[in-house]
């Protein structure tokens, strides 16, 4: 019973991620967002900080329980509370949502798996031990270049023992670029709105925005690249 309810909590984010997928897609999108906006805008302007508590649970929930809907989350607090502190309040939700599916894949999976790539040989246990010694690099990459789902970059860390600390700080700085500028955007949608246009979000793969992202990486990757050539001579 312990190590089932040790499990349960991932097993149910696997639950709720499935659901989500099949049943939420539609809800979680542009168009409800275009929907509900004049609501949502008046709810704000009369109940400011119950608006932002509800938001910043509901983007909790999103991320915790991986549902569809992140981005959309992410142009709501711009859309809602601007710029700032929009930015503040998608950082801070999505870095909660994040450690709450981490913690939950450690406990249930997570650590298990761990403890076997660890006291295992060959080139899984290199793999993870050179990630380890690396790993506020390596989570830093991770979050800044935006290839890797947001809820593998999740699981990775926890099937790989690294510690709370170093995943929660890295997730809160790595992913701080990218937002800034979906919620620069999202600050934006009224005037998208008005012209009845959808937002251009491939922005994020334009090259005033990949470059600074990539040259962020590549400067979180130095340290690597510099216990490397020391290993070498």
């Amino acid at each position: 019973m312990p190590r089932l309810a040790e499990k349960l909590p991932f097993l149910l984010i696997l639950t709720a991620a499935l659901i989500g997928a099949v049943f939420l897609r539609d809800k979680l999108s542009f168009d409800a967002l275009a929907a509900n906006r004049t609501a949502l805008l008046a709810y704000k302007d009369q109940h400011f900080l119950l608006a932002s508590l509800g938001f910043g649970l509901a983007y909790v929930a999103i991320v915790g329980l991986s549902l569809p809907g992140a981005t959309m989350a992410t142009l709501t607090g711009g859309f809602l509370f601007g710029l700032f502190p929009g930015v503040a309040y998608n950082v801070i939700a999505a870095s909660l949502g994040a450690v709450v599916v981490f913690l939950a894949a450690r406990a249930g999976f997570g650590a298990a798996a761990a403890a076997r790539l660890q006291n295992s040989t060959g080139a899984a246990a290199r793999l993870q031990a050179n990630l380890r010694e690396n790993q506020w690099s390596a989570l830093l990459i991770m979050r800044l270049v935006p290839a890797l789902p947001f809820f593998l970059a999740n699981l990775i860390p926890a099937f790989l023992g690294i510690r709370l600390a170093p995943f929660a700080l890295t997730t809160l700085l790595g992913i701080l670029p990218a937002t800034f500028v979906f919620t620069s955007i999202g600050a934006g949608l009224g005037e998208v709105f008005a012209r009845g246009e959808r937002p251009d979000l491939s922005v994020i793969f334009s090259a005033p925005v990949l470059l600074p992202l990539l040259g962020l990486a590549a400067l979180s990757a130095l340290p690597i690249l510099l216990k490397f050539l020391r290993k070498a001579r």
